[in-house]
């Protein structure tokens, strides 16, 4: 599985359980720590860390293997590396504190459904 698949999969799965503005950012010319940052929020501390659990098992039953979580217990920002793909899911107000996506400016934003 190459890492625009990986991406489209974590999208899905952010979708199936409604995270808020889910952005996915190329960023594999930019950086080689990866190739995607996707970028999301949730309105709460429970659906926040719904949203790492099911993208974490979605990704697990399609083979990708979690090389590393952060931030899960107090579920204001969760990190989730797959490597290639580092999915954000955040709280409003950090994820507007954090700015992620003018931080990576110099990547590309790239419409879910392009993946």
């Amino acid at each position: 599985m190459n890492s625009r698949e990986i991406a489209k999969l974590a999208v899905t799965a952010l979708e199936d359980k409604k995270a808020e503005d889910i952005r996915v950012i190329d960023i594999s010319e930019v950086t080689v720590i990866a190739d995607y940052f996707i970028i999301a929020n949730g309105t709460n501390r429970t659906q926040i860390q719904t949203l790492a659990d099911h993208v974490e098992e979605t990704l697990g039953r399609a083979g990708v293997e979690l090389k590393q979580a952060e931030g899960y217990d107090s579920a204001n920002w969760v990190l989730l590396d797959f490597r290639d793909v580092i999915v954000h899911i955040f709280d409003r107000e950090n994820r507007l504190f954090y700015d992620l996506e003018r931080i990576w400016r110099d990547g590309r934003l790239t419409p879910s459904n392009e993946l």
